[in-house]
């Protein structure tokens, strides 16, 4: 959710730790490719807060990747965008949303490199350290871990 009208930043994310054990930050946002932007901006606010910006590219990269499939592949309304810092050098991002269709890594092949889509868990799972789907009665949570190097 975007900030509020007595809110002094309205183009930030707002902020609210989840009560999960660990640090998290979570969105619940429209399921639209307009969503990304705001994705990228919990991401790299919840890293800045946790001292890890310099995991902030990949991490973004990925949430960019997931709300992109999350929005092509299924027909949620809505999806929850999460970060949670797992221990001092690892963080997992999440993209929730109520299909319960698990994403399927496309075997690699020679695509053209005007090709607009295709690659999302290609990088994915080349830039997170693990990644994996779990289902829900309701949907599916879809995630990525990302250590510091």
């Amino acid at each position: 959710m975007a900030g509020t009208a007595s809110d002094p930043h309205p183009n930030q994310p707002h902020l609210e730790p989840a009560p999960t054990g660990h640090p998290a930050y979570t969105e619940t946002l429209p399921c639209t490719p307009e969503s990304a932007p705001t994705a990228r901006r919990l991401i790299r606010q919840a890293l800045g807060a946790w001292a890890l910006d310099a995991l902030a590219d990949d991490a973004c990269l990925i949430a960019n990747e997931m709300v992109a499939n999350a929005c092509r592949h299924t027909r949620s309304p809505l999806i929850r965008v999460s970060v949670t810092r797992l221990d001092g050098t690892r963080l997992e991002i999440a993209v929730t949303d109520r299909s319960r269709a698990l994403p399927v890594r496309k075997p690699a092949s020679p695509a053209s490199p005007d090709a607009l889509g295709g690659r999302g868990l290609v990088l994915v799972e080349a830039i997170a350290a693990r990644w994996g789907a779990d289902p829900k009665r309701w949907g599916k949570r879809v995630w990525a871990e990302v250590r510091a190097a």
